[in-house]
């Protein structure tokens, strides 16, 4: 409780007094969750009747889906939303890799302007098809890794610092040492970058009443390729960078994985104390997912494998109340494909889930 009670300090000192006397706060539009803990699938944008199925088999309430470029419009939403909700499936988030993550905005590079443009679309086109929700990365060269490994015998992401063969990967493109995009990039330049994004696309959120919760930098190395990762990569980071947004509708995709990736050594705070301290306010999405441990190497594992107890996660989320969702991310490979990673997590969630109820009924 402590943390809940610094962050309760934190909005109700200088940056409160400017919030609650903001015109445009006043205005914003933030449509309330229903309570509870919200476990989520990874769904396809065109799902089968055998993928409904399923779901329906795993008791799965919800998805978050990626649209496929056909799909980008009000209308394409729409068409994803009803074919989920004929099934009896709610329709959390619809992503959209071309403005998810835009090493244009992040890096200042040309056609900045025309991604911002784009992403003020793509915000209006998920309000118009009641989706209320999405996730936001500000990386400026990619998510990285060195190669796949085992764990378990499944096959999983592995990345090590001193590995000749990082790359960098993000929508087709990759991305390499020494320089990803030719020169050296300041932290400065980053937060000017991040403060001009955020100021024009803000405002669109709130008027549509769209909450963007922004995901970590993966993996949280301080500088790869040129290109500092000093916002979302540590919890001073994000609480910065939430005071320049200054708006109820930009939060926090926690990854908890990724927060892992770097441990506490680089990230300031774990995954729970993270959770304590922001709290059902400011963190609105879950990212499920463990690590061998911290950097500089590390295999993405099974929840159960990895060096982190996820169940302090789950309770941690039971007890400020968290009324998001929880979603598995970047499973190993399993035997059987797709359908069996979906069903061992979220068969796991599931299990931490009732636990967590459980113990807070008693």
């Amino acid at each position: 409780m402590q943390d809940r009670r610094e962050f309760g300090k934190w909005l109700g000192g200088a940056a409160a007094a400017v919030l609650l006397g903001s015109a445009r706060e006043a205005a914003a539009v933030v449509h309330p969750n229903q309570p509870g803990i919200k476990l989520c699938g990874q769904a396809t944008a065109k799902a089968t009747d055998e993928e409904l199925k399923f779901w329906r088999q795993v008791g799965c309430e919800y998805v978050s889906v990626g649209s496929t470029p056909d799909l980008r419009t009000a209308d394409g939403f729409k068409q994803i939303k009803k074919r989920f909700a004929d099934a009896g499936i709610t329709v959390w988030n619809i992503g959209n890799t071309s403005v998810h993550n835009m090493p244009e905005v992040t890096l200042n590079l040309p056609g900045r302007d025309k991604k911002i443009e784009e992403y003020k679309q793509y915000l209006r086109n998920l309000s118009a098809a009641g989706i209320r929700y999405t996730t936001y990365a500000h990386m400026g060269n990619g998510i990285w890794s060195s190669g796949r490994t085992e764990t378990r015998g499944a096959s999983a992401r592995e990345f090590d610092m001193n590995s000749p063969n990082k790359v960098g990967i993000w929508d087709g493109k990759e991305f390499r040492e020494p320089l990803s995009h030719g020169r050296v990039f300041t932290q400065e330049e980053i937060w000017e970058n991040f403060t001009y994004f955020i100021k024009q696309v803000a405002p669109v959120a709130e008027e549509v009443g769209v909450r963007m919760g922004i995901h970590p930098d993966d993996p949280p190395v301080p500088v790869l390729a040129g290109v500092p990762r000093c916002i979302f990569s540590n919890f001073d980071g994000y609480r910065r960078a939430l005071q320049i947004a200054n708006s109820p509708n930009v939060g926090i995709c926690l990854c908890c994985g990724t927060w892992l990736e770097g441990g506490k050594a680089l990230t300031g705070k774990d995954p729970e104390e993270m959770i304590r301290y922001f709290g059902a306010d400011k963190i609105w999405k879950i990212h499920f997912r463990n690590v061998s441990a911290p950097l500089p190497h590390f295999v993405e594992t099974f929840m159960d494998n990895g060096y982190y107890d996820m169940y302090k996660i789950m309770k941690a989320l039971r007890d400020v109340n968290y009324d998001g969702i929880v979603i598995l991310d970047h499973t190993p490979g399993l035997t059987g494909g797709r359908y069996s990673e979906q069903s061992y997590g979220f068969a796991y969630m599931r299990a931490m889930l009732n636990r967590a109820n459980a113990e807070a009924k008693g």
